[in-house]
């Protein structure tokens, strides 16, 4: 029998607990529960993709505002109605402003800047936490000018205005953090409650903001134990709809999550050189015995905590569909592939070090509307043809992933047993939680 998890590990999951190390903090994530019409997530999923990673941004000046606008991609599909889980949902707490208001958000390696919805959302729902400026004492704007911002990410185009107060999560607090208060969103996949928001895990000044993002700010203060944060995401069980946990760490990592060494591979460029994004060089992937190299120069990868899929350039994700036995391309869904769902192919893929593979369940989709139901379709895809990866929960629920600082560079390790327990098991954090 494996034995219950450490006593750290639980206080872990249950709230966000400072351990015995100063700067170290274990904060309790959530998958929510959910899915998304992919007809409609496929249009902002494009979008997302060329704003996101290949921005091309204007600024227009009006009555002494001054918009943020992201030139909309010029890419259009057909794409059929499977559906996509909403994986890319982990969020934590954070609580804004004196008296404190506590809010939901993704955590998001994609991107740097923190937002949430405010009070003066028009098309927000009634049941989702909002941000109430007036009812904190520190809020803060930069002056008298409201700068409004537009932010496109694969959730929703939002915009808003640049504001500043209090935030903490856990034992962690930054005075006057920058921040977005979100007036408008279109087509908000995060609603309903209980996600408010986004604060991006990424470097640099954050988008929009010109502020530095929460976690960069305690690093660059000291007050983190290392400089590095982790991630444990869960997935779900046998029930691909239902919430599942996991676990995010600052300043360090938790042991009892991972077994054996972590592997660190180095950024292929400082961060000054490709904005906020975390990224890697993949080198190759694997199929089954079937190697598929890289080459030099073509697999440079963000890694996405935010992203539900595997996207990848097409002659590489053909390669890979192509090595799984009774796979083929969805006609409906250019860019997507359906493979047999009762395969137990193992996908691998290596970014200079080990080969880490991928659960055949974390590449499921959904069944394929039609033919005899025996057809699934698989999350790593080229949709409009990227000349980059993406690597987003697909791939990192397999791994725990390490995001360090100095130097920049991105590990993974092996999880640990108690870690890859099915929801079902007694002894699982999730059903520990009663």
């Amino acid at each position: 029998m494996i034995p219950l998890l450490p006593l750290i590990l639980l206080f872990s999951i249950i709230t966000p607990t400072l351990s015995d190390t100063p700067g170290l903090l274990h904060v309790p994530i959530t998958r929510r529960s959910g899915s998304v019409d992919n007809r409609e997530f496929a249009r902002f999923w494009d979008k997302f993709k060329f704003r996101k990673y290949r921005p091309a941004v204007s600024n227009l000046v009006m009555g002494g505002l001054v918009l943020h606008h992201v030139q909309p991609s010029n890419k259009d599909f057909t794409h059929s109605s499977f559906f996509i889980p909403q994986d890319d949902h982990y969020y934590g707490t954070i609580s804004i402003g004196k008296p404190s208001q506590t809010l939901n958000v993704i955590l998001d390696t994609r991107s740097s800047g923190l937002w949430v919805m405010g009070d003066i959302c028009l098309n927000c729902d009634s049941i989702t936490p909002r941000f109430y400026p007036s009812y904190s004492k520190s809020f803060k704007t930069p002056g008298n000018l409201k700068i409004v911002t537009t932010s496109t990410y694969a959730y929703a185009s939002v915009t808003g205005y640049i504001a500043a107060d209090t935030v903490t999560m856990g034992g962690f607090t930054i005075k006057n953090q920058t921040f977005s208060l979100i007036g408008k969103i279109a087509a908000n996949h995060l609603q309903p409650n209980p996600i408010s928001g986004i604060m991006g895990l990424g470097f640099g000044m954050a988008d929009g903001t010109n502020g530095m993002p929460f976690w960069q700010a305690l690093a660059s203060g000291g007050r983190l134990a290392a400089k590095e944060m982790s991630f444990w995401l869960a997935r779900p069980g046998n029930n691909r709809y239902a919430e599942s946990r996991g676990a995010f760490t600052l300043g360090g990592r938790n042991e009892s999550l991972f077994q054996g060494t972590i592997d660190f591979v180095d950024m292929p460029a400082s961060p000054q050189e490709y904005g906020s994004l975390w990224r890697l060089m993949m080198t190759s992937a694997r199929v089954g015995d079937k190697l598929i190299p890289i080459t030099p120069g073509e697999g440079l990868s963000v890694i996405d905590t935010g992203a539900p899929m595997i996207q990848g350039p097409k002659k590489y994700v053909s390669a890979i569909w192509n090595a799984v036995p009774g796979s083929q391309p969805i006609k409906e869904s250019p860019g997507v592939w359906a493979f047999p769902c009762s395969t137990n192919v193992i996908i691998s893929l290596s970014f200079g070090g080990k080969e880490w593979p991928i659960d055949p369940k974390d590449l499921n989709v959904s069944r394929v509307p039609g033919g005899d139901g025996s057809m699934c379709a698989g999350r790593i895809t080229h949709l409009g043809e990227p000349s980059n990866w993406i690597i987003g929960t697909p791939f990192l629920k397999n791994v725990y992933s390490v995001f360090r600082m100095e130097p920049p560079s991105i590990g993974f390790a092996q999880l640990s047993a108690a870690a890859t327990l099915p929801d079902s098991s007694a002894q699982h954090p999730a059903a520990l939680l009663g």
